[in-house]
């Protein structure tokens, strides 16, 4: 088996994402020994992109203080991370290569939201997963979005070079917006780039939740 999981394409993908997620804690443990205070800021924006979202962590990102050339490169770093790791653990699941109970909800649920909206992408093929990478819509994300692309059958590096070129402009451009938007609101109270960052999340939650309770019959295509 572990010579399987291994010999295929996206058992060397988890393990280029292993890697990175591993130099990257230990950056952070090298970083909080020299430098707490920026590492603790890095770690919050790192943890909001994971939990929240994009939007969440770069707004908190720019509300503390920091630029482009420290929150973008952050994030297309977590999010190349998040795409290495959870979409080769859905397929080598999903083609049972590897066999762990607790990764199954994640599987069915990671499928679900894939067929459920994966018709426009299945029609347009490689444009649309792109299109559907960049929209900033929930659940339209780079690690579902690369589970479409196995679905609908594209080889696993072209699948990813289009997930994460999508990925790497969505960051670019999500930077640009937010820190307008930082810099606006600031000029009306210094603490108001961090009520910025809670309303993010508020409707990200929000929006999450009323998906999560939406009656079946309206998540059809």
């Amino acid at each position: 088996m572990h010579v399987a999981l291994f010999a295929s394409t996206e058992g060397r993908l988890l393990g280029v994402g292993l890697a990175l997620t591993a130099l990257m804690l230990l950056a952070f443990g090298i970083g909080w020994q020299l430098f707490p205070d920026s590492v603790l800021t890095y770690a919050a924006m790192t943890g909001l992109n994971l939990i929240i979202g994009r939007a969440a962590g770069m707004s908190f990102g720019y509300a503390s203080g920091l630029d482009h050339a420290q929150v973008i490169p952050l994030n297309l770093l977590v999010e190349t991370i998040q795409v290495l790791v959870l979409y080769p653990l859905f397929v080598l699941s999903w083609r049972q290569l590897i066999r762990v109970p607790r990764l199954q909800p994640f599987v069915m649920r990671m499928h679900s939201a894939a067929e459920s909206r994966g018709g426009a992408v299945r029609k347009f093929g490689i444009v649309g997963l792109f299109v559907f990478v960049f929209v900033p819509f929930w659940m339209t994300g780079p690690v579902v979005g690369a589970i479409i692309g196995f679905l609908i059958g594209l080889r696993a590096w072209v699948n990813l070079a289009v997930v994460l070129a999508s990925t790497y402009l969505a960051i670019g451009v999500w930077g640009l917006l937010l820190n307008e938007l930082n810099a606006w609101v600031a000029t009306f109270n210094r603490f108001a780039p961090y009520a910025l960052v809670l309303a993010i999340a508020l409707i990200i939650v929000a929006m999450h939740l009323l998906r999560r309770h939406r009656p079946v019959k309206n998540e059809r295509d």
